[in-house]
């Protein structure tokens, strides 16, 4: 069975998640040679997986030590996480951007409408600050989207953020205010404003600027400063093509082609029920052409619905943008 780009992203059902996932698995087992040997080396045989819940994930810091590509095709473009000096970076040898496209355009549309007719504000000095960012990638093609002539970047001038704020707020216009989190802190240290309309999403932890924080705590500072309800936050990776969205309370939810998937940590190859604690697996079709069953070095729980939290991240990894918040 061959998996088509419009077949991933016009899944619909459970059904049609499994039989994609499974047809990706056998064609990623046989054409991805670092998870091949991954998969070699735990004795498994490919063909004789046949359930969702049978199939191995690749430990995420292959990443960092191998070329994680499903066949022969050049990259059209390196992924690079972001990291302190001398930090091995993680990379995602994407052969194929229409894939990444369509999975941003498509998740970010079901979320948040048609960004036409929104101001989309981007207030993220350390992605700008480096080459390679997936985030960036990302946000240039949404600001592009933009009809709106306000929409646009912001590095450390936050009085012209206020005052942008300020005027959009008085014109009542839909508007996102994209930020890493201790730039928004950084923000709210000189300025503060009352816009209940404004959604504030929340991305990239502190990148050591800042002592980490609980949700619970970051997530109040920040309603308070700008005046909202809820924080908004986006789960995403370098190694991921996908991106899950919180509206608040720190609760995520994936597009019809992602999924998270809970393991035990202390035993890496059996997974968990829902209502537990565990590691994150995490299930991205979009990866086509890389690897879609990753073991993430992130802890969470997943509720009945398939939305899931974010707890932490296991002692010995290495920090890194992922929107962790350690509680």
């Amino acid at each position: 069975m061959k998996i088509s780009i419009p077949s991933v992203f016009s899944i619909r059902s459970e059904k049609e998640f499994n039989d994609a996932a499974l047809a990706i698995f056998r064609h990623q087992a046989a054409h991805c040679a670092p998870y091949r040997d991954f998969i070699s080396h735990l004795r498994v045989d490919p063909l004789q997986i046949d359930s969702l819940a049978d199939i191995p994930y690749l430990p995420i810091s292959f990443f960092k030590s191998h070329r994680v590509i499903s066949g022969i095709d050049q990259e059209e473009i390196t992924f690079s996480s972001s990291g302190t000096t001398g930090m091995v970076q993680s990379r995602h040898f994407v052969t194929d951007l229409s894939l990444y496209e369509q999975s941003f355009n498509e998740a970010f549309a079901r979320f948040y409408g048609s960004t036409e007719d929104t101001c989309l504000l981007a207030l993220l000095p350390s992605y700008l600050e480096r080459d390679g960012s997936s985030l960036i990638y990302m946000i240039d093609a949404l600001l592009k989207q933009s009809k709106h002539p306000d929409s646009g970047y912001f590095l450390h001038n936050h009085e012209d953020l206020y005052k942008k704020l300020s005027s959009l707020k008085e014109k009542g216009q839909k508007t996102i205010l994209i930020g890493v989190t201790y730039a928004l802190l950084d923000f709210l240290e000189k300025y503060q404003i009352d816009f209940p309309e404004l959604i504030v999403m929340e991305t990239g932890g502190m990148k050591g600027k800042r002592k980490e924080m609980v949700r619970e705590e970051l997530h109040e500072l920040l309603t308070s400063g700008f005046g909202v309800k809820a924080i908004h936050s986006e789960y995403g990776m370098t190694e991921l093509l996908s991106q899950a969205y919180s509206s608040g309370h720190g609760i995520f939810n994936c597009p019809a082609w992602m999924k998270i998937v809970l393991r035990d940590t202390n035993d890496p190859l059996t997974l968990l029920h829902t209502h537990q604690t565990g590691g994150i697996n995490v299930i991205d079709l979009a990866n086509i052409n890389s690897c879609s069953f990753i073991a993430t070095q992130d802890l969470g729980r997943v509720y009945p619905d398939g939305s899931f939290e974010v707890l932490g991240r296991f002692d010995n990894a290495d920090i890194r943008g992922c929107n962790l918040l350690v509680q």
